[in-house]
């Protein structure tokens, strides 16, 4: 064979191979998903957690139902009854009014209730997802699965107002827990319809987070210890949180403000973490009265509790 022949035989094993791989690759993606959502949306479905309308069309400004969003959470944060036991099989009819038990999501709802996400009994399968709505299902959701960190942070929404108060806790975790992001205008847009496409970011980020955290050791408990908790009021709408231990014998002791977690019913846990002095460590023998202080808006209401070790 000669340097030519060889090279063209090369050149061809190597185009056929791109082909392939090109052929490959556009037969697991969407024709018509493109940008920061491609990725995602590709990985889901070989995941087997979305499909498209078709083989070619994933249609992600598409709005999002109940029956997607449930299924969706369902298939892809594995939530089951494997370790559930039963006098009888559970049918949709047991905790819905308006979900046939032989509708194709009748399954995925009954597991979805088992496991702790909060679905309305009354909740209309056929209906679109808002953003906050869909916000508080995932989160609670991923929480079912184990407690995680948060930064110590508030979000300030631009248009915190639309934000129904019961589900306010939810859609600040699932920012900060980088579950969804927030644009350039501050705004979250609570109210406006979820779209596949951003059904399907935000469960892959879900998925991802969890993915990272297995394996992590449960947090064991915390000695407690009795923290007083102050509020000032800043002005309408923020207010200042003082943590204090009380009155201690030396300057050794300390306090540490370390997340707010945001829950329903408009309630700011702050947890924190305590510090003693080290046995043979030299403190000034003063009375002290160790505090932490942090700031959350005026519509939640705190609550402390010790970080989990």
């Amino acid at each position: 064979m000669t340097k030519k022949t060889a090279y063209t035989w090369t050149a061809a094993l190597s185009a056929a191979l791109l082909l392939t791989v090109t052929l490959s690759s556009s037969v697991l993606a969407f024709g018509d998903v493109s940008g920061e959502q491609a990725a995602p949306i590709l990985d889901l479905k070989e995941r087997g957690v979305v499909s498209g309308v078709d083989q070619d069309r994933f249609v992600p400004q598409g709005k999002t139902t109940y029956a997607e969003g449930v299924a969706m959470l369902v298939k892809g944060l594995n939530l089951n009854t494997d370790n559930m036991k039963f006098i009888k099989a559970p049918e949709a009819s047991d905790y819905f009014t308006n979900v046939p038990n032989d509708a194709w999501y009748a399954d995925s709802f009954i597991k979805a209730h088992l496991n702790g996400v909060p679905l309305p009994k009354d909740v209309n399968p056929a209906g679109t997802l808002t953003r906050e709505a869909f916000a508080n299902l995932l989160v609670h959701a991923v929480e079912t699965k184990g407690n995680f960190p948060l930064i110590k942070m508030y979000i300030a929404f631009a248009d915190e107002s639309e934000i129904t108060p019961e589900l306010g806790g939810a859609v600040q975790r699932l920012v900060l827990y980088k579950f969804a992001t927030v644009g350039e205008d501050s705004k979250f847009y609570p109210k406006r319809e979820l779209t596949r496409g951003e059904a399907a970011v935000w469960l892959h980020n879900a998925i991802r987070f969890l993915e990272n955290h297995q394996g992590q050791p449960e947090p064991a408990p915390v000695p407690q210890e009795e923290v007083q908790v102050t509020v000032e009021k800043v002005n309408d709408s923020v207010n200042r949180v003082v943590l204090s231990r009380g009155q201690k014998p030396t300057s050794g002791y300390g306090i540490e403000i370390t997340g707010i977690r945001f829950e329903g019913e408009g309630r700011a846990v702050v947890t924190y973490k305590l510090s003693d002095p080290a046995p043979d460590s030299m403190n000034a023998t003063v009375i002290t009265e160790p505090k932490a202080e942090t700031y959350i808006s005026s519509q939640y209401k705190p609550a402390a509790e010790p970080q989990a070790q």
